[in-house]
């Protein structure tokens, strides 16, 4: 099958680097990098050709796995003086294509540096290398009562430097906030070899607040080598409301009216019937299957503040029209819950050939509304979509199920996901939650900004990369991208959005 990839490629003209000389990469990488570090046979390569979002792939011109800080710079530097695209990578479980490679490019992978370097219980902080996994930290940090917040439903792959990345959130954030309210400091390289640092120890750092713009960067600033994260207390009791609704529209609106009564749940995750009918085989939750969709609310605390707040919930949840409500009675059943959500992405892989794993945000108030135009959307596209969502702060997780061996499908699909980006910034939303812009999203990019605060964008990146070296044609399109995305645009359907056609 041709991918979209190798299609829209050969109209990329924000930067050529097919000059790169190979022979010469593959010697300047040799030349710092022990022979099991540097990877450029094909089946070597393979593996890396793409990220946890499939449906684009390439081969890249080689892959260095430096081992400690040292080589990442001198790694930077060879690929900074010969002019070559580098491609951080983590875990490669991203779902936008923020590690695909560039074909011209060497992708750096952070995976042998995996160790947690230090653990201080007292002042609840972590230093660890960009491959420590994120579940290992809270692993590391149990025997002490604390453990690290951020739990993207990848945690048990998903490594912190990729976290960093992206900014990931996970079920817990909208209590425990996402991975930019989770780390004091980052240690990184920018591509020319530096050694810079963001952030720092205390809760807060002199000047510019450069550790923000760090975290969600997806590797266009600089490549991540150390982290200090923050470690919290595991509360005492945690239980989960189950609740169903027989129409997903008094679901959605439950959301807004938990948050509307002051409360603030440790996690508020919801899903529709098509989600918790693929999870129920695959993980046995106990899921209510006749329910059109379903909540999960999380409460933890001390005892008292737990029954309190359940209660509080439930009261909001039976005035709201819920059908049914369970509450866990032990941490077993309460994990149980948790395990069907977080396993909904491999649980859809299980029921479809292929699925696209669209990612955004909407206010509250609208998430009944996004649910009813998506089902539209399903209709006008001929192709069913499982909903997931991080409901207590809009963000949105519709997998769209399709079949890449059918002819015109993946066309379809990225038409219905661009329809979906459309919306949630005509709801007042925006294009991503935690997944980031990556490679999938860029064209969304045109019509969530104008050309000024891209050109803005770009300015930061300048600041950096001047040389646009670090993850090339990732995140931020050029204005001339967004002009061709307009001229170039095959109309799909009722899509509204020219500047989201790929080129």
């Amino acid at each position: 099958m041709t991918t979209l990839t190798q299609r829209t490629h050969s109209h990329e003209r924000d930067q050529d680097f097919s000059g790169v000389d190979r022979t010469a990469v593959l010697q300047a990488l040799a030349a710092v990098l022990a022979p099991a570090s540097l990877l450029a046979g094909q089946e070597d390569l393979k593996p890396y050709e793409c990220d946890g979002l499939s449906a684009y792939r390439h081969l890249p011109l080689a892959v260095a796995l430096p081992e400690n800080e040292a080589q990442v710079v001198a790694v930077l530097q060879a690929c900074h003086r010969l002019g070559v695209p580098v491609v951080p990578r983590g875990a490669g479980t991203g779902l936008s294509g923020g590690a695909l490679p560039h074909p011209h490019g060497v992708v750096l992978s952070l995976a042998k540096m995996k160790h947690i370097l230090r653990l201080d219980p007292a002042a609840r902080t972590a230093v660890v290398q960009p491959g420590v996994r994120n579940l290992a930290i809270s692993e590391a940090a149990a025997p002490h009562g604390l453990y690290y917040a951020p739990d993207p439903s990848s945690q048990i792959a998903c490594t912190i430097g990729g976290n960093i990345a992206e900014n990931s959130g996970g079920v817990h954030c909208l209590k425990y906030g996402l991975t930019v309210h989770n780390v004091l400091r980052v240690r990184g390289v920018t591509i020319d070899g530096a050694i810079v640092e963001f952030g720092n120890a205390a809760l807060d750092a002199p000047g510019y607040d450069l550790l923000a713009l760090m975290i969600g960067s997806e590797g266009l600033l600089a490549v991540v080598t150390e982290v200090t994260v923050k470690l919290v207390p595991k509360p005492e009791v945690a239980r989960v409301i189950m609740a169903s609704f027989d129409d997903i529209t008094k679901a959605g609106a439950a959301v807004a009216e938990i948050i509307a009564a002051g409360i603030i749940p440790a996690g508020l995750e919801m899903m529709d019937k098509a989600a918790t009918a693929a999870v129920e085989p695959f993980v046995k939750a106990g899921y209510d299957l006749s329910a059109a969709a379903i909540l999960l609310a999380e409460s933890d605390g001390t005892p008292e503040e737990v029954e309190e707040e359940i209660a509080a919930m439930r009261a909001v949840l039976e005035k709201s029209g819920a059908t049914g409500i369970r509450v866990s009675t032990d941490d077993a059943e309460r994990l149980r819950f948790w395990a069907g959500r977080k396993a909904a992405f491999p649980a859809v892989g299980s029921i479809s050939p292929d699925y696209y794993c669209m990612d955004g945000t909407i206010p509250r108030k609208r998430l009944a509304e996004m649910l009813t135009a998506i089902a539209g959307m399903e209709k006008q596209y001929g192709l069913r979509c499982v909903n997931v969502f991080h409901a207590g702060d809009g963000n949105l997780h519709p997998l769209i199920l399709y079949d890449a061996n059918v002819p015109g499908e993946l066309e379809r699909t990225e038409a219905f996901g661009a329809e979906i980006l459309a919306r949630t910034v005509e709801l007042g939303g925006t294009i991503t939650g935690e997944h980031g812009v990556g490679y999938e999203k860029i064209g969304s990019m045109c019509v969530q900004f104008d050309s000024a605060a891209l050109a803005a964008f770009h300015r930061v990146k300048a600041a950096f990369d001047p040389q646009g070296l670090l993850n090339p044609g990732k995140a931020v399109p050029t204005l001339h991208r967004c002009a061709e995305f307009g001229r170039m645009h095959v109309h799909h359907g009722a899509l509204k959005h020219p500047e989201l056609e790929r080129f």
